[in-house]
């Protein structure tokens, strides 16, 4: 299993930025993909951004050309750089990892952006 703790969550104003990061502990050898996920009270979670084993990147339209995301493998940890951030962007964040058997959840880091 892999155990994940996201961080750097805040309040941002509009067009501002914001890094979250998610700390990777357990077997990480076995992680096939990583994401982040986002979700609004009363909504359902939605894909965010992801990062394959290969390294190739995929994002929603909604964050496109704003959002980046990266890992460090020397550092266990998954980031997410958010720039130009709207009110819209305001959700809890959650990291996810995927394996061949496995999902994991981090416990999400809030982000609220004011107009």
């Amino acid at each position: 299993q892999v155990q994940l703790v996201e961080s750097g969550g805040g309040l941002v104003q509009a067009g501002g930025s914001l890094r979250l990061s998610c700390r990777l502990s357990g077997s990480i050898f076995s992680i096939n993909g990583m994401g982040w996920y986002r979700q609004v009270p009363g909504k359902q979670r939605e894909w965010a951004a992801s990062i394959e084993r290969s390294g190739s990147t995929n994002y929603a339209d909604s964050v496109k050309g704003r959002f980046t995301i990266s890992r460090d493998n020397a550092k266990n940890t998954l980031y997410l750089q958010m720039n130009n951030l709207k009110p819209e962007d305001t959700a809890v964040y959650f990291c996810h990892v995927v394996g061949s058997n496995f999902g994991s959840w981090g416990q999400g880091t809030q982000v609220t952006v004011s107009s």
